[in-house]
């Protein structure tokens, strides 16, 4: 996969591109990334930037040298899609990560300070927001896409079922994890996953991924393809909580 990305601080990605999921994926071959910067086609630093017209805080990325970046891109990776980090974005989920994660290209496109000229919108395919909070610059949100883009390309997880079994992934939150000590502190590993039986094993961690996707995450419930097991499960719980309720 070929992946530009647009930013004004390219550096930003150095000390990530150390570690995986990035320096495998480039190792392998999986992924071909190059970084564009606006300041690399202005005068100087501070020309890629201005106050806003009509007043107001903040400065903003001037339209010129974004696309200038955002052509050069373009001529390497001609088909690629630009998706602008922008919090008017939709907000990013797995299944857009996935979707993203089978194409050949992509342009990743980070704002900074305010964000980009309203003028160089029109070379966006897709406006994403990771979430409804603030961060610091582009470069954190695109690197945040990135990561996630990249852990799904064909080999870079050792266990390629790492990443189908993941939280979110499935559409279920993961069921409570464990590792040795096999007792810690007074607390001890639930029996059934050390019986050796993967069946109920299996049945143990769908039950709690339900149990806690429904108590912190319900939302996630909506439109998942559930089996009669699962509804049945599901009720269960609820059955479980309205009793503990009724008692309080």
């Amino acid at each position: 996969m070929k992946v530009a990305v647009v930013v004004l601080f390219p550096d930003y990605f150095e000390s990530p591109m150390r570690y995986a999921p990035l320096r495998k994926a480039v190792d392998v071959g999986a992924l071909d990334l190059r970084f564009f910067s606006p300041i690399d086609y202005a005068p100087g630093p501070k020309d890629v930037e201005d106050y806003l017209y009509g007043g107001g805080e903040g400065m903003l990325l001037k339209a010129p040298y974004v696309e200038e970046a955002l052509r050069d891109a373009k001529g390497w990776i001609p088909d690629a899609p630009v998706v602008l980090l922008s919090p008017a974005g939709r907000r990013l989920d797995q299944r857009t990560v996935v979707d993203l994660a089978s194409l050949p290209s992509l342009i990743l496109l980070g704002g900074h300070y305010k964000g980009v000229d309203a003028r160089v919108l029109k070379f966006v395919d897709m406006e994403l927001s990771i979430g409804d909070y603030v961060v610091s610059s582009g470069e954190l949100a695109a690197l945040v896409l990135l990561d996630a883009i990249t852990r799904l390309l064909p080999g870079v997880l050792t266990h390629r079922g790492s990443a189908e079994t993941d939280s979110i992934h499935s559409g279920l939150l993961e069921p409570p994890l464990y590792t040795r000590p096999r007792e810690h502190a007074g607390e001890e590993v639930p029996d059934v996953l050390l019986s050796g039986h993967h069946g109920r094993i299996a049945r143990w961690r769908r039950e709690y991924a339900l149990r806690r996707t429904l108590l912190f995450r319900p939302d996630l419930l909506k439109g998942l393809d559930l089996s009669d097991e699962d509804r049945r499960i599901l009720r269960e719980i609820i059955r479980e909580l309205e009793e503990i309720i009724s008692e309080l």
